[in-house]
C-alpha cells in the first residue's frame, strides 16, 4: 500500500441520520435522488438537487454535507488534480459551522452529530492523502467520537454501522500488515475485522442512505486487503447493475479479473472503459483512459498480437507522459519497456532501441534496465 492511504482507515465515512421536523418523504426522496446522481457520475445534476435541499432545508446540514461529497467525488476520479481541494475544504468546513450552531443550542441533536462527524472524516481522508497525517488522525478522531455519541443517541440507525464497520475492519487489518502505523493506534479503539465485515454487510442490505457506499467498501477491501476475487467481484456487480457508467467501480471490477491473470474477462470491462473516454463520457477521463488502454496492450501482447499490442501500449505511453508529474508510474515504465519488445519482435530495430534507451532514463521497476541493457545488445525474440 502506498503511504499516503495508510492513515485513511482512521477516517470515517459519513451517514446519515435525518429528524423528523420536517416533511420526511420530500427530503428523502431528495437526498435519494441527488445520491443516487453522485454515484451515476451525473454531478451537475446533483449539485441541482442539493442546491434544492439546502434552499427547501437551510437549517439542517444534509444539503450542504452532499454537496461537499459531490466535490469529493469529482476528486476522487482525478485524485493527483489539487484544484478541487479548497473548494472541498471550503464546502466541509460550511458544514462543521452550520452543525456547531445546531449543537450549541442542543448538544444532543444526533443529525448534527452525525453530519459534522462525517464532514471531519472527508476532510481527514483528503488530508491523509495529501500525506498532512497529524492533522488527518485528528480529524479521524474527533469524527470517530461524533460518530459514536451519535449511534449512543440512536442506535437503531443501520447506516451507522458503515463508519463502524470501516473503523473496526482497517483499525484492525492495517495495523498488523503496515508496523509503521501502530503508533497512531494509541489515539484509536481496537479493530475486529470479522466484526467490521459483519456490519459493512449489514448496511449493504439494509442501509437507507449508505447502502451503495458500503458495498463500495466491500468490492475494494475483499480486493485489496482479502484477496477474494469472487465476493469482491459480486459487490461489483451488486454496484455495476445499479452504476454501470462508474469508471470507479468499472476499474475495481475489471482489476478482480487482472488479478487472477484472466485478461480474456478483464478486457471486456477494459474495453468498454476505453471505448466511454474515447466518447467522452462523464468521469471516463485520461487516467481511467491510461489504464485501459495499459490492459488492452497487455492482452495483445499475451496473444502475440504484436501490432495491437503496440497500439495500445503507445497510447498508454503517451497519456502517461501528460498524467506523471511528480513521478514515473509503472504504467509509463512498463509501457515503454514493452514496447522495445513489441519493435523487436516486429523487426523494427531502430524503434525497438529507442525504446530501450528510454526505458534507461526511466525509474528501474522488476529489472527493466537489465533487461534493456541485455536487449540493446541482443534483440528481444520471443
Amino acid at each position: 500500500m502506498k503511504p499516503k492511504y495508510i492513515l485513511l482507515f482512521f477516517l470515517i465515512i459519513p451517514v446519515a441520520s435525518f429528524s423528523q421536523d420536517y416533511n420526511w418523504v420530500r427530503h428523502d426522496s431528495l437526498v435519494k435522488a441527488g445520491i443516487n446522481q453522485i454515484y451515476g457520475i451525473e454531478f451537475d445534476k446533483a449539485e441541482k438537487t442539493f442546491d434544492v435541499v439546502t434552499k427547501e432545508y437551510a437549517n439542517h446540514p444534509s444539503g450542504k454535507f452532499f454537496k461537499a461529497m459531490t466535490t469529493w467525488w469529482r476528486i476522487l476520479l482525478e485524485i493527483d488534480n489539487e484544484s478541487l481541494d479548497d473548494k472541498f475544504f471550503n464546502q466541509l468546513e460550511e458544514v462543521i459551522d452550520l452543525c456547531d450552531e445546531i449543537l450549541d443550542k442542543n448538544d444532543k441533536n444526533v443529525d448534527a452529530m452525525f453530519f459534522k462527524g462525517g464532514a471531519l472524516g472527508f476532510r481527514g481522508q483528503l488530508r491523509a492523502i495529501r500525506e498532512s497525517w497529524f492533522k488527518a488522525a485528528l480529524d479521524g478522531k474527533e469524527g470517530l467520537g461524533l460518530v459514536f455519541k451519535s449511534y449512543e443517541l440512536n442506535p437503531k440507525n443501520v447506516d451507522v454501522q458503515l463508519g463502524f464497520g470501516i473503523y473496526h475492519y482497517y483499525a484492525d487489518v492495517i495495523p498488523a500488515r503496515y508496523p509503521a502505523v501502530k503508533p497512531f493506534m494509541i489515539l484509536f479503539p481496537k479493530g475486529d475485522k470479522a466484526k467490521g465485515i459483519k456490519e459493512l454487510e449489514n448496511v449493504a442490505w439494509n442501509g437507507r442512505y449508505t447502502r451503495i457506499e458500503s458495498r463500495n467498501f466491500l468490492l475494494k477491501l475483499n480486493f485489496q486487503f482479502e484477496e477474494r476475487m469472487d465476493e469482491a467481484r459480486k459487490w461489483g456487480k451488486i454496484l455495476l447493475n445499479d452504476f454501470p457508467n462508474n469508471p470507479y467501480f468499472q476499474k475495481y471490477y475489471g482489476l478482480t479479473f487482472i488479478k487472477e491473470n484472466n485478461y480474456t474477462e478483464a478486457v471486456k470491462t477494459f474495453r468498454d472503459i476505453y471505448n466511454k473516454a474515447k466518447r467522452g463520457m462523464p468521469g471516463y477521463n485520461k487516467r481511467f483512459e491510461r489504464e485501459a488502454t495499459y490492459y488492452l496492450g497487455m492482452d495483445f501482447k499475451i496473444r502475440e498480437k504484436v501490432d495491437s499490442a503496440a497500439f495500445y501500449f503507445e497510447r498508454s505511453e503517451k497519456l502517461s507522459h501528460e498524467l506523471d508529474k511528480d513521478k514515473e508510474s509503472g504504467f509509463l515504465i512498463n509501457s515503454v519497456f514493452y514496447l522495445g519488445m513489441l519493435y523487436d519482435q516486429m523487426g523494427e530495430r531502430d524503434k525497438a532501441i529507442t525504446y530501450y534507451k528510454e526505458t534507461l532514463q526511466l525509474k528501474d521497476r522488476n529489472d527493466s534496465h537489465k533487461y534493456a541493457e541485455q536487449y540493446l545488445k541482443t534483440p528481444y525474440k520471443r
